[in-house]
């Protein structure tokens, strides 16, 4: 009588086929190194008896489980979604799944999440990772094959992708300038953010080259709701134009100021960054930096395999924003003259 196939284990085949599980285990797995007619003659006793290995043991046989980690901050953000789906969907094509961890934007988090569900997987990816950078690179050893996504820590042997948004805020701002733009404030993001570090080296560097703009610092965070809460302070602040830390808080900043009164872009304009798919389909269209983040994803799984497979990876990438000029900004206000 044949067993039914769920029923079946390695043992029943190894009876059937006369040899040890340990051989029914090699042979199955490719790694059998015997004579050919005991290998074939496992083949036929699984045949035989339908035996099909179970995948989780099959992956512990091989020391591999076909599945990255990816940790992001917070997966609710759209440029985190597009960076998950250009990786799920490229290892997908070498039968590679990603399992997802989000920190929920608790830096403390981060390490402890890392190393937990890189334990369940064969590598991981950290995407914009917020703990401190001594902390990533005590930990580095623990995670590897690791890639960064936006984030690159001298001293740690771990391809890069990154986004030059020192350059990407810089021309933002300079965008602004340019319509007349003196008074700004940066509505700025999670003061762990690696990013938003960079953000602020840009808007320093653009003040040094423009010493006839100020700009105010009004805190937030990474989510529309930050952007929305800091809508009072901006228009407090007296600025003609705010540079938010992402499209996020842009578009929760502009509904706040519009539920104070304050007309976008007539009384004051506002830019993003990352330029999420809704950043041009929210009223007014949302100026931006627009960045690539699925082609990150895509570019994160072709370093891990690199890796994963003892090869070289590709180099570094630094992605340059790319300004999108949209209706969310407009000329500086005339001043009024007594």
């Amino acid at each position: 009588m044949t067993a039914h196939r769920g029923s079946v284990t390695i043992a029943d085949v190894a009876r059937n086929a006369g040899v040890s599980p340990a051989t029914v285990s090699r042979v199955m797995n490719g790694r059998f190194g015997g004579e050919p007619d005991v290998a074939e003659r496992v083949r036929e006793a699984a045949r035989e008896l339908a035996y099909a290995p179970s995948p989780l043991a099959r992956s512990l046989a091989l020391g591999r489980t076909h599945a990255i980690a990816f940790v992001v901050p917070d997966l609710a953000n759209p440029a985190f979604q597009s960076v998950l789906a250009g990786l799920s969907k490229t290892a997908a094509l070498d039968g590679y799944r990603v399992l997802v961890a989000d920190s929920g934007e608790t830096p403390s988090e981060e390490g402890p999440l890392s190393v937990e569900i890189r334990r369940r997987t064969d590598a991981i990816v950290l995407c914009a990772p917020r703990m401190p950078e001594e902390e990533l690179a005590a930990l580095a050893a623990q995670l590897h094959p690791l890639v960064l996504v936006n984030r690159s820590v001298p001293g740690i042997a771990a391809p890069s992708l990154a986004i030059d948004y020192r350059a990407g805020i810089a021309a933002l701002a300079q965008h602004l300038y340019d319509l007349g733009h003196r008074s700004l404030a940066y509505v700025y993001g999670p003061e762990r953010s690696a990013s938003n570090a960079h953000r602020e080296r840009g808007l320093d560097d653009f003040l040094r080259e423009h010493p006839d703009v100020r700009i105010e610092r009004v805190p937030a965070g990474a989510g529309s709701e930050d952007g929305r809460a800091a809508a009072p302070a901006v228009r407090d602040s007296g600025v003609t134009a705010a540079l938010a830390f992402n499209d996020l808080v842009a578009i929760g900043l502009i509904g706040g100021l519009r539920a104070l009164g304050v007309r976008v872009p007539d009384d004051l304009s506002v830019t993003g960054f990352d330029d999420i798919p809704l950043a041009q389909y929210v009223a007014p269209a949302l100026t931006t930096a627009s960045v690539s983040h699925s082609e990150l994803g895509v570019l994160a799984w072709q370093r891990m395999r690199a890796l994963m497979n003892g090869e070289q990876p590709g180099h570094n990438v630094v992605f340059q924003p790319r300004v999108e000029t949209r209706d969310s900004t407009g000329a500086a206000p005339a001043v009024d003259e007594d």
